[in-house]
């Protein structure tokens, strides 16, 4: 990631159908109809497998009223798939060549997706080794890459450089911290993820990779997809269980609108930030952007995890069963929190990244008064079923009030 105003040295050179090995000279930022490709896609589906192995240990952690350490473990895990998945997103934008060597290596990453997936578990339990090898593996293939680029585009030859040894040395830290004793645990992770997190300032200190901001945009915009999946399976799982208790009824109805509406809504919200636009202007403000986005993964991620509570609870009020009940107010507030910290993010991501003349805060303040609500109702009595449905109001709000100011005021809406 980086902020400067250049094109890159070199002209876009043309993706043929051939894996004949192409220099890795970066590609053009301003690249016409540059969108991810085959592999990118495929690479990102790798990562469905984590994410849904650390909402489902958030989920349980929840629902046995462990919140506060199922929230560490939770953290943790997420860290890792998306740093490794955003460090290769960042890096195919300014050099993916799509030869024979970059696809073997590109699959050397997916290979460690799927060992820290299978990390997940264990490291929710204090058990980091399995995860650390899959994390390992993954920037193996990423720093392989690195030194190619670095051979292969000297105008950039510091900066690639600068990413290889980084990486590479936190890694030897990160299996060094397996010999550290659990005390020293969450320091050691706070420490080195800061680390993680300044090799790319470092790195761009010496010039900036070309990335593409168009390519880069509809990337997080596909992972944010990918991640309201698991708001999906939660979803799912919640009408799935009040079929298979009762029968189809009314509150199957409520719940299945209810959901899918938010998820809708949610959808809506992310993308009426013009983030490709912005950035093509503004290549400066990509890295709070690019990090900032962590944390609204993360919050859409637990809000599976939370609407599985809401399952859970449905299923058991249904069924009548005394086991794993939860209190009504405990899941939908966790819902309402996810939900809350998904719309502050998004109300941020659009002040940083367009700055434009629109005065939306009693907009969005408004959105998180109406979840406010919506708890305070069901802790009053309002049944279950009705909340999901009156929860979407919250974001449905934002964009109908939004995109009405879009039609009416568009000049309020230009990116400065």
């Amino acid at each position: 990631m980086s902020s400067d105003h250049q094109a890159s040295e070199t002209a876009p050179h043309a993706h043929k159908p051939t894996r004949k090995r192409k220099r890795m000279v970066g590609r053009d930022i301003h690249e016409s109809h540059r969108v991810s490709t085959s592999l990118e896609l495929l690479f990102g589906l790798t990562f469905v497998v984590a994410i849904a192995a650390a909402a489902a240990q958030l989920h349980h952690a929840a629902a046995e009223h462990h919140l506060a350490s199922g929230l560490l473990g939770f953290v943790t895990s997420f860290f890792a798939i998306w740093w490794a998945w955003m460090s290769f997103t960042w890096f195919a934008s300014a050099y993916d060549t799509d030869d024979v060597s970059y696809r073997f290596l590109t699959m050397v990453q997916m290979v460690g997706v799927l060992v820290l997936a299978a990390g997940v578990p264990q490291a929710a339990s204090g058990g980091f080794a399995t995860i650390t090898v899959g994390y390992v593996i993954m920037r193996v293939g990423l720093v392989a890459l690195w030194l190619r680029a670095a051979r292969e585009h000297p105008e950039r030859r510091t900066t690639c450089l600068r990413y290889a040894v980084g990486v590479s040395a936190v890694q030897v830290l990160w299996v060094l911290r397996l010999l550290l004793p659990a005390s020293a645990g969450l320091p050691s992770f706070i420490a080195l993820a800061a680390v993680e997190l300044g090799i790319p300032v470092w790195a761009a200190k010496a010039g900036h990779t070309p990335w593409h901001a168009h390519h880069i945009a509809e990337r997080y915009g596909l992972f944010t997809i990918i991640v309201l999946g698991e708001c999906v399976l939660g979803a799912s799982n919640a009408v799935a269980g009040l079929i298979a208790t009762g029968g189809w009824s009314l509150e199957v109805m409520l719940v299945g609108f209810g959901a899918a509406s938010l998820i809708l809504s949610l959808w809506w919200v992310y993308f009426l930030v013009p983030s490709g636009d912005a950035l093509h202007k503004h290549r400066e403000r990509a890295f709070r952007w690019g990090y900032g986005h962590a944390f609204l993964f993360m919050a859409l991620a637990a809000l599976g995890a939370f609407l599985g509570l809401v399952a859970d609870q449905l299923q058991a009020a249904k069924a009548a069963s005394p086991l794993h009940v939860l209190s009504p107010t405990y899941a939908v507030g966790l819902v309402a929190i996810a939900v809350a910290v998904y719309l502050l993010l998004v109300w941020w991501m659009s002040v940083h990244v367009t700055r434009h003349a629109a005065r939306l805060n009693l907009v969005w303040v408004g959105s998180l008064v109406i979840l406010a609500g919506v708890v305070f109702a069901v802790w009053r009595g309002l049944p279950l079923p009705w909340a999901i449905p009156a929860l979407t109001l919250a974001p449905a709000s934002v964009v109908i009030l939004v995109e009405r100011g879009i039609a009416k005021r568009p000049e309020r809406f230009v990116i400065r």
